[in-house]
């Protein structure tokens, strides 16, 4: 008989309704399921919102008391979809409480942040995630198996990008992305922390950067009402102007503990790119490209293939691949981002119910916050900057 577990959501925006969405799916496509998940509250700014939310995404109950909600009994587990400045206090809370954790990413504003809830996470002996959801589309997962079956040998090189347009604009809204003491940092934790996390799933711990991390937009228009809007839609250009203290791009050369070497490209200034995530790894025995944006494929090159046949081929990902068996029945049938957030609902219950932590989880959030300092400070210096505690 599989059990339920009583979820409490605080954040009923954009990632609350992703993240709600898998709860209600998981089991339809992961049978039997690890755990059912029982939409028990969700939690949002002011009452009005919160039941607004309770109807939209099938909660039972709705509040606007986050603290009195991981304090309840019949809360089984704790998932944080707020702002970046709110991770922190709601997750050690949390972790005080004994509720296990799903925590939307950057983990934190900074190593230091970070390190807090590390160590709140690890005393209480939760189950604790990061999520860092594009590690779960199938290809990526693929790609894993192949680097772990040694089928291109060595790695080298690792070559990543995630590149967007949606802010190019210097009349979008000043979203709180834009604002550090909100975000903590720019496009370094907004999205280059998802191909630092590729980057150490895929090749190993990043050991030491060298960045720049410039800012192309120095004000923006203040948006009204209280909901945070993205994109170049909400264009406003009579609105009043305040300033932007983040970066809005990152490039950086890399290093890594194992010896390769790469380098990472992060902009939210990229005009004509949406939501553009790739990597590239070169290994002594073959090489890896995947472009998020064709989600389905992985193409891969294997230097031991004939010499009248060798080049890239195209892996088309299905049944036969990491998670396919309970996605679609066809290959190319189409992978999207609600599918990665179902595989990562999926993990992280079967890690609450098995009892051993999964993977991305809270220490591997504090790295990947290292590795953000580094490249902010990189950035400010110009220098190599060691990834350290």
């Amino acid at each position: 008989m599989t059990n339920d577990l009583n979820v409490a959501m605080i954040g009923g925006g954009f990632m609350g309704r992703a993240h709600a969405m898998s709860y209600a799916a998981m089991p339809m496509f992961f049978w039997p399921a690890p755990a059912i998940p029982r939409r028990r509250v969700i939690v949002d700014i002011n009452d009005e919102m919160a039941e607004e939310a309770r109807l939209r995404f099938g909660f039972e109950e709705a509040s606007s008391d986050w603290r009195a909600t991981v304090a309840r009994d019949d809360v089984d587990a704790v998932d944080i979809c707020v702002p970046n400045d709110a991770h922190a206090e709601i997750a050690i809370a949390a972790a005080e409480a004994g509720k296990h954790i799903l925590c939307e990413k950057p983990l934190a504003r900074g190593a230091a942040e970070a390190k807090t809830m590390l160590d709140a996470v690890e005393n209480s002996g939760i189950i604790h995630m990061v999520a860092f959801n594009y590690r779960r589309t199938p290809a990526i997962a693929l790609a894993r198996k192949l680097i772990d079956e040694n089928r291109i040998g060595e790695i080298r090189n690792f070559r990543g990008t995630y590149l967007q347009d949606w802010p190019a604009d210097p009349d979008s809204p000043l979203s709180w992305r834009f604002q550090k003491s909100i975000a903590g940092s720019g496009a370094v934790g907004d999205i280059g922390t998802h191909v630092v996390d590729m980057a150490h799933y895929l090749v190993g711990q990043i050991s030491e950067v060298n960045a720049m991390t410039p800012t192309y937009i120095q004000t923006r228009p203040v948006q009204e009402g209280g909901i945070d809007k993205l994109g170049a839609s909400e264009k406003n250009t009579t609105a009043r102007r305040e300033p932007v203290d983040v970066e809005d791009e990152v490039v950086s050369l890399l290093r890594f503990e194992n010896g390769a070497i790469g380098s990472l490209e992060a902009t939210r200034n990229a005009y004509g790119r949406n939501n553009f995530i790739t990597l590239e790894i070169h290994g002594t025995e073959g090489s890896i490209y995947f472009n998020y944006e064709r989600r389905d494929e992985l193409q891969v090159m294997f230097a031991d293939d004939p010499a009248d046949i060798r080049g890239f081929r195209t892996i088309y990902t299905g049944p036969a691949h990491p998670y396919g068996e309970q996605l679609w029945p066809i290959p190319a049938i189409g992978i999207g981002y609600s599918e990665t957030k179902i595989i990562e609902c999926y993990d992280f219950f079967q890690a609450v119910a098995s009892g051993v932590q999964p993977s991305p989880n809270f220490s591997d959030g504090y790295r990947c916050e290292l590795v953000a300092d580094a490249l902010l400070k990189s950035g400010e210096t110009g220098e190599w900057v060691g990834v350290n505690p």
